[in-house]
């Protein structure tokens, strides 16, 4: 009997840190010769397994229909599934692991990767390799992004870079034409100004954008574009409170005029948004975005752009958009190793996301996709060809407690844009907070 599978509806927000794909081959797992002490899949007895991931339903129903594929070729594996939006997704995950019952396997971020690691509630998953997992398609720099110490804990999935991503109706229907090419952060903060000042007599008003500054991974990309390193290689910080504050002032000016997309309005919405309901015209996101943004907004005509220039031009990077992990309590290991597997390198997998996730890390997959001219698919590809050039710096990598740190920013963004706090008490109290979550060398 089929056990039923629970979801639940949420958007999906990835924010991760890695290096440049340059995958080569796919393949299947058992086309290794794998580790003698580690034994295939049973296949003389049923088997069930949890999935988890954070996104909307759209990713939903394409992770259904790869489960699917995976039961068809695994006749005696249930795999039961369950989603919710990203930071509901590790609420729920972060009170499993406490209780030492995270799910089989789960959608894992790199901002989360080392945290769940060091606790050791992630399996090693590098015994599996050759058995049951095959990880051959692989660049060996990818790969190595979901590596602590020489454990593999997670398998990257797929890759992806920042855009700026406009609404060309709403721009349309006030008459403002959007940022022009090689424009910079203070360029876009003018021409969120000009959309606001075009659209706060409609009804509801329309807004540029949201308060950028008030997201962590987009103020360690202007760090990089500043020529600063985020995270320093002893797993510290590589930036002081004088960076933080000039980041974030430099959102003042928008903030007190209240021309960035109101926080009470965004935490109403939630957890959609401003730019997905069309009351936004512009929103910095991850590439892989382009898929829900077009789905939630009713609306094909989502652009594309690079992310605002530094000083010396933009200076993007390349991160896998996320990972696959096992639980280090799953009574399935070579099961769970199966699922990684098959979500990974099976091409039809790749053919159902699409870019959906990022640009399929595995060229199986990535030559598996069904890339039609002006599609989502082929728009996503295109825009990370047009951006390759601009690609020059590699991914930060997160700190232990990278998770926690980026919540407490998301926190204080919120109380900045409800007017509670100033710049400089957002500086402060994020620096004691981080002083006590970063472990120290």
């Amino acid at each position: 009997m089929r056990i039923a599978r629970r979801t639940i509806g949420g958007v999906g927000v990835a924010a991760v840190a890695a290096l440049a794909l340059a995958a080569c081959s796919g393949g299947t797992a058992t086309d290794g010769g794998g580790d003698a002490a580690v034994e295939p899949v049973p296949t003389d007895r049923d088997i069930t397994l949890s999935l988890a991931w954070w996104g909307n339903d759209d990713r939903a129903a394409k992770y259904e229909e790869a489960v699917d594929l995976f039961e068809e070729k695994y006749p005696n594996i249930t795999v039961q599934t369950q989603f919710q939006a990203f930071p509901d997704y590790w609420t729920a995950r972060n009170t499993e692991a406490a209780g030492g019952a995270l799910p089989d396997v789960i959608q894992m971020d790199l901002s989360y990767l080392r945290q769940y690691a060091n606790n050791g509630q992630l399996l090693d998953l590098t015994e599996q390799v050759g058995t049951n997992l095959n990880t051959d398609g692989y660049d060996e720099s990818l790969l190595s992004a979901g590596a602590i110490e020489g454990a593999q804990f997670g398998i990257p999935t797929s890759t992806n870079t920042l855009a700026l991503f406009y609404n060309g109706d709403v721009l349309d229907g006030l008459g403002v034409e959007p940022p022009a090419e090689g424009y910079t952060w203070e360029d876009y903060a003018e021409w969120a100004a000009e959309v606001h000042e075009a659209g706060k007599g409609k009804d509801p008003a329309i807004y540029g954008t949201g308060d950028y500054t008030g997201t962590f991974w987009f103020f360690l990309q202007n760090l990089i574009q500043q020529g600063k390193e985020p995270f320093t290689a002893d797993g510290q910080l590589g930036f002081d409170e004088a960076d933080l504050k000039e980041w974030l002032e430099s959102g003042s000016e928008l903030r007190e005029a209240g021309a960035f997309f109101p926080t009470e309005r965004a935490v109403q919405l939630a957890p959609l948004g401003g730019f997905t309901v069309n009351e936004s015209a512009s929103e910095i996101s991850w590439d892989n975005f382009l898929a829900g943004y077009v789905a939630d907004s009713g609306t094909d005509n989502i652009q594309m752009l690079p992310v605002p220039a530094g000083p010396d031009g933009s200076k993007q990077f390349w991160k896998p958009s996320m990972l696959l992990s096992a639980s280090a309590n799953t009574k399935e290991a070579a099961a769970s190793a199966a699922l990684i597997d098959f979500l990974v390198n099976e091409p039809e997998v790749g053919r159902i996301f699409g870019t959906s996730k990022g640009v399929p890390a595995v060229a199986a997959q990535r030559d598996a996709m069904d890339v039609e001219a002006g599609s989502i698919d082929e728009r996503v590809l295109a825009y990370e060809e047009s951006v390759a050039e601009l690609v020059t710096e590699p991914a930060p990598l997160p700190v232990e407690g990278f998770g926690a740190i980026e919540g407490e920013y998301l926190r204080l963004s919120e109380e900045l844009g409800y007017g509670n706090i100033t710049v400089d008490e957002f500086a402060e109290q994020w620096f004691a907070n981080a002083a006590e979550t970063i472990p120290q060398p």
